[in-house]
């Protein structure tokens, strides 16, 4: 039996994997009650950010555009 990662049961809930992995993981599931059990733990933290009402600040966003635009004009201006 082969051993999966959060990150693989991450990427797995997100329909991330390819059809080979996803496969071997949902065969894995059926078997392994403590891979089901940590599968189960990421889904309902999943669950529980989805819930969540959440965005960013004014002030992050405004530092992103001006990381953004010093970028665009370092790359634009000629050597």
């Amino acid at each position: 039996m082969q051993n999966f990662t959060p990150e693989d049961l991450l990427q797995y809930l997100y329909n991330e994997t390819s059809q080979e992995k996803t496969a071997a993981i949902k065969a894995a599931l059926e078997s392994d009650w403590s891979l089901r059990e940590k599968f189960d733990v990421i889904a309902e933290g999943r669950n529980r950010l989805e819930q969540l009402k959440l965005s960013p600040r004014k002030q992050a966003i405004d530092n992103i555009l001006a990381y953004a635009e010093k970028a665009v004009s370092e790359l634009s201006t000629p050597a």
